[in-house]
């Protein structure tokens, strides 16, 4: 597997959820599955319901057949996990955006020696949008945070916020660095934060926990970070994030053009 390009582990999410955003055109699922073929993008197999995940990708795909192939594993226990399932979700990202898809009905078969699976092509597919989902960094200069009631003070009165530093956002969602405490933000976790946009009034959201993910800096230094996806976003608080975003996009071209 080493050959292909390993993308950030996602979890799947509820289709229902993002009804939006499911592709049902046989020509556009085809279209997206052709590009993780071509570009050799690793693939999340998440196996219901036995909780396993196979790294895995897709080799081939036949429209006169109406089959999908995905690779197996060198393991012979998690392959027969995989022709038990009730059926396999496939997470993946290309170039940064979410796909979602279904997989029913796997039966196994060997390519050049190797296990491999086959089933039909899936009549749904979650493409998330670019613009929804192409996130920006936030400058070291300009930081960004979101902000959680602390722990209540001894008389009962409200403590001091906490103050979660943002490293990237979109309209879609934010990625929060967080304590490294087990039981902070995990993954479908609901929580409600104030973004401090700069020069914005502090705005109201909820944010759902879709992922987190743990680094190690060159100094030694761990950090925890929290993949989020904005719930219920107000048209009026995606606007201001929006143009916030525009602004560091338009001062990022500006400084490579040697403008500033």
């Amino acid at each position: 597997m080493s050959e292909y390009s390993s993308p950030e582990q996602i979890q799947p999410v509820r289709f229902e959820d993002e009804a939006r955003y499911l592709l049902h055109d046989q020509r556009e699922i085809r279209r997206v599955l052709q590009s993780l073929i071509e570009k050799r993008i690793l693939v999340s197999a998440y196996l219901a319901p036995r909780n396993r995940v196979l790294p895995t990708c897709l080799i081939s795909l036949s429209i006169e057949d109406n089959l999908l192939s995905i690779d197996g594993s060198r393991d012979r226990s998690t392959n027969t996990s995989v022709e038990e399932a009730h059926h396999v979700t496939c997470v993946s990202l290309i170039d940064r955006i979410p796909v979602q898809f279904q997989l029913s009905g796997l039966v196994r078969t060997d390519v050049d020696g190797m296990a491999a699976f086959h089933a039909p092509i899936p009549d749904r597919l979650l493409h998330l949008q670019r613009r929804d989902f192409h996130r920006l960094r936030v400058p070291v200069s300009e930081p960004l945070s979101c902000s959680q009631p602390g722990p209540p003070r001894p008389d009962g009165s409200e403590g001091p916020r906490i103050r979660l530093p943002v490293l990237d956002i979109s309209v879609g969602g934010a990625c929060l660095q967080v304590s490294s405490r087990l039981d902070d933000f995990a993954p479908g976790e609901e929580v409600e934060c104030q973004l401090h946009l700069p020069g914005a009034e502090r705005l109201m959201v909820r944010l759902v926990v879709r992922g987190r993910f743990h680094s190690l800096a060159p100094n030694g230094n761990e950090t925890w970070r929290a993949g989020c996806q904005f719930v219920a976003l107000h048209q009026s608080v995606e606007a201001q994030i929006q143009r916030y975003i525009f602004r560091l996009e338009r001062q990022r071209q500006a400084r490579e053009r040697g403008e500033a």
